[in-house]
């Protein structure tokens, strides 16, 4: 008789281990929330690094082909983008004089700063690193480029963009 008494009986959570459950639920998340939203950040910072190694590789390679000229700052869209001569004349099929490139598909877009968004390029010899209206800030003299933002635009461990 008294195990039928037990068997009756409902099982059920305490108020105390309610309380635990919740509290060690709001401490996973206090570590995991700021760890995800830094993540987005991390990869968009993660991309102007690709972006800027496929840009430089791609310039490099204009110069190999082309005797050591880099392309020219007002026609770089193009120029990497499109067929070249060996005088850098660009043309969007190729042809018989038309044999080089292209070396990208298109200008990739900056992700992060001031200039978010933009995929022009700045000619060094006549803008100001960080001006806006373009993404990518380069030097048809030395074939630099770098991310266009201002000195103090930088990712999350205080390293300058236009510094990658």
């Amino acid at each position: 008789m008294i195990q039928g008494k037990f068997k009756n009986r409902r099982h059920a959570f305490s108020l105390i281990e309610l309380v635990i459950v919740v509290v060690i639920i709001g401490i996973i998340g206090a570590i995991a929330i700021p760890r995800i939203s830094r993540g987005s950040a991390g990869a968009a910072d993660s991309k102007l690094v690709a972006d800027l190694a496929v840009l430089r590789n791609a310039i490099d390679l204009y110069a190999t082909e082309h005797n050591g000229a880099f392309p020219a700052a007002a026609t770089l869209d193009t120029q990497l983008t499109q067929y070249t001569d060996i005088d850098g004349a660009t043309k969007a099929s190729p042809d018989s004089t038309h044999i080089y490139g292209p070396y990208i598909r298109k200008m990739p877009t900056l992700l992060v700063g001031s200039n978010k968004g933009q995929s022009g390029v700045a000619d060094a010899s006549s803008a100001t690193l960080g001006a806006g209206g373009a993404g990518w800030f380069y030097s048809d003299t030395t074939g630099e480029i770098t991310a266009n933002l201002a000195a103090g635009e930088g990712d999350a461990t205080g390293k300058d963009y236009n510094t990658y």
